[in-house]
Formats: structure tokens, C-alpha cells, sequence
């Protein structure tokens, strides 16, 4: 059911884990399928220079959050707001079965969240 791609990134994870003193943190969650996505950041100088994870979810679900974090880290907040579950989809080698595109948009909406908390802290300091 998975490539080769999807179990690489679902069997190498060195995004996955929570972070200590995070900038932002963003989380979402879809009901029917049970997946629950957790993001955390590090944000310098409006880029993102630290992301982690946390996942319940399916092998699809751990492995999009994966690959979330693999495009995200380095780049500057604005880039990182452009990434779309497209994006995700084709860092995963373009390959995830139709019923699992949804963790690809999951992993998308926990970001925009995480982005989303960081704007407002910013705003209240």
C-alpha cells in the first residue's frame, strides 16, 4: 500500500519528539480518522530554524509530518505559509494512496497553526 518513500520517511524520523521551550506550537485533528498532528517551532529572525512533531496517526500520517518538517526547517515564515499538502504529497515521492491525502492537508493545517500562535505572540510582545 506504501512506497518505498513513505516508509523512508515514516522509518527515519528525525523530526518526531516534542520541543522544549517552543516558539510556537500548533495542533489539529481529524475525527473521523482518529490522526492528531502536533507542531512545534523554533522561530529566529522570521525563520524557522527548529521543527518538531508529534503524531497519532497512521503510517501515512507519521510519515507526511515527516516530510512537513523536512521542507519547512530552514525557511522563512512566509515561505514556509506557501507549503502546500501538494508540496508534502511530492516530498513523499508523489505516491500517497488517495485515501491518505488527508494527513498531507493535516500537516499543512498544524502548521498554519503553529505560524498562526507565533503571529500572536509576536503581536502581544
Amino acid at each position: 500500500m506504501y512506497s518505498e518513500k513513505i516508509l523512508e520517511h515514516f522509518k527515519s524520523l528525525e523530526y518526531a519528539g516534542e520541543m522544549k521551550n517552543p516558539d510556537a506550537v500548533g495542533q489539529v485533528g481529524n475525527i473521523r480518522c482518529g490522526d492528531v498532528m502536533k507542531v512545534f517551532l523554533k522561530i529566529k529572525d522570521g525563520v524557522v530554524v527548529d521543527i518538531k512533531f508529534l503524531t497519532y496517526g497512521c503510517i501515512a500520517a507519521i510519515a507526511s509530518s515527516e516530510a512537513m518538517c523536512r521542507i519547512v526547517k530552514g525557511k522563512k515564515i512566509e515561505e514556509a505559509l506557501k507549503i502546500t499538502a501538494k508540496d508534502i504529497v511530492k516530498e513523499l515521492g508523489g505516491e500517497l494512496p488517495p485515501v491518505k491525502i488527508h494527513c498531507s492537508v493535516l500537516g499543512r493545517e498544524a502548521l498554519g497553526k503553529a505560524i498562526e500562535n507565533y503571529r500572536e505572540k509576536v503581536k502581544k510582545n
